[in-house]
């Protein structure tokens, strides 16, 4: 039995998260901005829940969150780092404002909390971050500029992550999902900028388009993904890289053959540039 710390509880992957791992026996620290809301969701979850309210961008909220968790259960094991928020917007379409909030909570907040929990992690020598992050995290589209750098930034730190903390015990896994049938396409849960370019409609628009007709028909079964990586985090040997759905792994493989058709198309080049 392990304790799992989970962000974003409230709803969509973090709630399906959260049930699978009670479901596999294990305690949940279920945070949320509106905690409240979590026990009443996963009604049989008795003393194995502990819902806490919890901001990403509040460092008061984190350490209150972490210390609760402790007090509850005297450690953490497992560290889900997946309170996000979308934009969909052209990259000149995103202002200064929107793009300081996506990164606020999307880098910012999973810093944070790392920050909190490690601590924990590293004097146990054992444990488990898993943040997650997207199938624009590693190949992106048009509209998901701005979203996408904050989950390429994401992949940035936890791959480095994993290579500081497995010496320690510590096993880091980064989650990309597809699109999953969940509220992050909503308004409340996915931005666009409020000033449209007509240049972009082809390309920007389109996705934003494409969005709102795929919103709660989005392909992915978010109780599966959560099912999926609580067996993941039971594993061995987790992996740094965990794709989820159809979609990412046809976005991962069309990005790879691409990356290396263009590398080696231009490989004299970069060869060229060595001292002879």
């Amino acid at each position: 039995m392990s304790v799992w710390f989970i962000t974003g509880s409230s709803r969509g992957l973090g709630l399906e998260i959260a049930r699978a791992a009670l479901t596999a026996g294990h305690q949940v620290v279920a945070t949320a901005r509106n905690a409240e809301t979590v026990p009443e969701q996963l009604p049989c979850a008795g003393d194995s829940l502990l819902a806490v309210p919890l901001d990403v961008t509040d460092p008061e909220s984190i350490r209150a969150a972490v210390d609760a968790a402790v007090e509850r259960f005297g450690r953490i094991d497992v560290l889900v780092n997946n309170a996000g928020t979308g934009l969909l917007a052209a990259v000149e379409e995103s202002d200064d404002a929107a793009v300081r909030a996506v990164y606020e909570t999307n880098v910012f907040g999973p810093l944070a909390v790392q920050r909190a929990v490690l601590p924990l992690l590293r004097r146990q020598r054992s444990g488990h971050v898993i943040n997650i992050s997207s199938i624009v995290g590693f190949a992106t589209a048009p509209g998901w500029g701005i979203y996408a750098s904050t989950k390429f930034a994401v992949e940035g730190f936890t791959e480095t992550l994993h290579a500081e903390l497995a010496p320690l015990g510590v096993q880091t896994t980064l989650v990309e999902p597809g699109f999953f049938r969940t509220d992050f396409l909503d308004p409340a849960s996915l931005h666009t900028g409020p000033d449209m370019i007509e240049d972009y409609a082809a390309t920007a628009g389109t996705m934003r388009q494409a969005a709102a007709g795929l919103n709660h028909a989005q392909p992915g079964d978010p109780a599966k993904a959560a099912r999926a990586v609580v067996e993941m985090a039971a594993a061995a040997e987790p992996p740094l890289r965990l794709q989820l759905g159809a979609d990412t792994l046809r976005a991962v493989e069309a990005k790879l053959d691409s990356f290396r058709k263009e590398m080696d198309t231009w490989r004299h080049v970069a060869l060229s540039t060595d001292h002879d």
